[in-house]
C-alpha cells in the first residue's frame, strides 16, 4: 500500500520528505510485526537481538558493553535486557577470569533452543514481507539505506 494511503496524506513537501516519512512508517510497521511474532516466545525484539549476538559469539562470551555496541536499537538498556534474559534462563553472567571487574555474558543451551524456535517464526515473517521485492531490489534498498547513514 502506498504511504499516501497509509497515512491519508495526499501531498508532501518533497520526495525527500515523503521518503523520510515512508522510512519511519515502514520501520515502525516492521517493528510492530516483529513484536507480534516474538510475543509467543516471551521475547522483545531487543532481547531477540541480544540472543542473536550471543549466538554469533558462542561459545565465546560477550560483555554488556559489546552487546550495547552491536545492538540494532542503540537506546536499549543492555544490562536490563541481560537481566531479563538471565531470569528466563537464556543467559548466564560469569566473572571474567582475566579482569574481575568485567562480567562475561554467555547464552545457555536453553537460550539457544528458544532462539532457534523464535528465529524460525521470525524468518517466516521476514519472508512474508520481503517476498514482494527481488534480491536485486533488496540489494538496492540496502545500498540506499547505507548511503542515508553516511
Amino acid at each position: 500500500m502506498k504511504i499516501e494511503d497509509e497515512i491519508q496524506q495526499k501531498e508532501f513537501k518533497s520526495e525527500y520528505q515523503k521518503a523520510h516519512i515512508n522510512l519511519l512508517f515502514t520501520a515502525s510497521w516492521l517493528s510492530q510485526h516483529s513484536l507480534q511474532v516474538l510475543k509467543p516466545f516471551g521475547l522483545s525484539w531487543q532481547q531477540f537481538n541480544v540472543l542473536r549476538i550471543l549466538r554469533g559469539r558462542h561459545p565465546e562470551p560477550a560483555t554488556v558493553k559489546l552487546l550495547a555496541e552491536r545492538m540494532i536499537d542503540k537506546m536499549s538498556n543492555a544490562s536490563r535486557l541481560v537481566e531479563k534474559l538471565k531470569q528466563k534462563g537464556y543467559v548466564e553472567r560469569c566473572e571474567c577470569p582475566e579482569d574481575r571487574r568485567q562480567v562475561d555474558i554467555r547464552i545457555t543451551e536453553s537460550g539457544l533452543q528458544a532462539l532457534e524456535l523464535a528465529s524460525r517464526s521470525a524468518d517466516k515473517e521476514l519472508q512474508s514481507h520481503m517476498c514482494h521485492i527481488s534480491e536485486q531490489e533488496a540489494f538496492t534498498l540496502n545500498h540506499i539505506l547505507d548511503k542515508i547513514r553516511d
